[in-house]
């Protein structure tokens, strides 16, 4: 049986607002996918991860970590990602404890530090070369190379902190940073290292440029998703790249980052399941901006929601799965042509309502 999968972060709206968002959406082939479904089951997700679900289901899925709803499973997906990125940093994986180090933005007020989305720096090419320039002796100095792979996407090796316990950017994003910045034994060594980097990018001429231009200025650096060399399992994996971070891009081939609905038919009807990442509603849902958030499912609902269940419904495909996260846990829902027959189930987004907590 051919299968689609849709991984969608954030498609489960938060509990206070939940009723009045769903209300709103206009989503008749949703509808029809989530309330007449074959399966459906809810997992509750251990924050302790420190990670968020969508990211440790898909760690999972790449076979990089053990069952997602573990509090201890994290999300160690430096190598893999490394393995897109070229050559250089595919060869540079083969061996040593990796991580991915981005350029990041904290926002220090008296009483407590934030990390901002590092998706609003829009760092350029060469903002991001400039600053990698300059960290990357200290960096060596220590005996921790540091590669660049993208703007706002680098990776250090560092053997000695392979036990450290890491955030990811996102599910850091708009908490307080003193529960999430890097936890163990050489944790202090880490943060000896982010001060001098912290210092040393202070008044750069890159800062400089972008706070003339009213942009958020780069005074700190994030490391995560420390991982050993791995293979990751042959998934079929496309991620879209609107609201999906560049470590992400780099977990599918470079020819399945900018998937679309008829291209996933088509591959998943020459015979191979086919799994798709669709983040662009984290932005709108970590800034709270709902409006944005609504006008985006809606989006969904035309480009992906709507055609594949036509191609469900005339046997195209055999099952539809759809993985709704938010920041608590994630909705698993499946639906087959046989499914879609169940004409006595209301088509509505009631379902969902079950799976939101806080």
């Amino acid at each position: 049986m051919t299968e689609i999968t849709l991984v969608l972060p954030y498609a489960l709206p938060p509990q206070e607002m939940a009723r009045d968002l769903l209300r709103a959406l206009q989503t008749p082939a949703l509808a029809a996918l989530i309330a007449r479904h074959s399966d459906a089951n809810t997992t509750v997700f251990d924050n302790n991860s420190r990670v968020l679900p969508h990211e440790a289901w898909l760690s999972h899925a790449l076979g990089l970590a053990p069952a997602p709803e573990r509090p201890d499973t994290g999300a160690p997906v430096a190598t893999a990602a490394m393995r897109g990125c070229g050559p250089e940093l595919a060869a540079a994986a083969a061996s040593g404890h990796w991580f991915i180090v981005q350029p990041a933005n904290i926002q220090i007020s008296r009483t407590h530090s934030l990390l901002s989305d590092p998706r609003a720096l829009q760092l350029t090419e060469d903002e991001s070369r400039g600053l990698y320039d300059l960290a990357r002796p200290y960096f060596e100095e220590l005996g921790k190379p540091l590669l660049y792979a993208t703007p706002g996407l680098w990776f250090a090796r560092a053997d000695d902190w392979s036990g450290l316990r890491t955030a990811s950017p996102d599910a850091a994003t708009t908490q307080y940073i003193s529960d999430w910045v890097p936890e163990g034994e050489r944790a202090r060594d880490y943060r000896k290292l982010q001060n001098e980097i912290q210092m040393l990018w202070h008044e750069h001429p890159v800062n400089e440029a972008r706070h003339e231009r009213g942009l958020q200025q780069v005074n700190s650096f994030w490391l995560w998703g420390g991982s050993a060399p791995v293979t990751p399992a042959a998934l079929p994996l496309w991620v879209a790249g609107a609201g999906a971070p560049s470590w992400m891009q780099a977990l599918a081939a470079p020819g399945r980052r900018e998937p679309e609905a008829a291209r996933l038919i088509a591959d998943a009807r020459d015979g191979a399941a086919a799994t798709a990442v669709l983040a662009e509603l984290i932005p709108s849902a970590q800034t709270g901006d709902w409006a944005d958030w609504l006008a985006r499912v809606q989006r969904l609902e035309q480009e992906w929601f709507a055609p594949l269940l036509a191609a469900l419904k005339d046997g195209r495909i055999g099952r539809v799965t759809l993985v709704l996260s938010h920041r608590h846990g994630w909705m698993t829902v499946s639906s087959t042509k046989l499914a879609q027959r169940k004409f006595w189930r209301q088509q509505n987004l009631n379902t969902l309502l079950s799976t939101v907590r806080t």
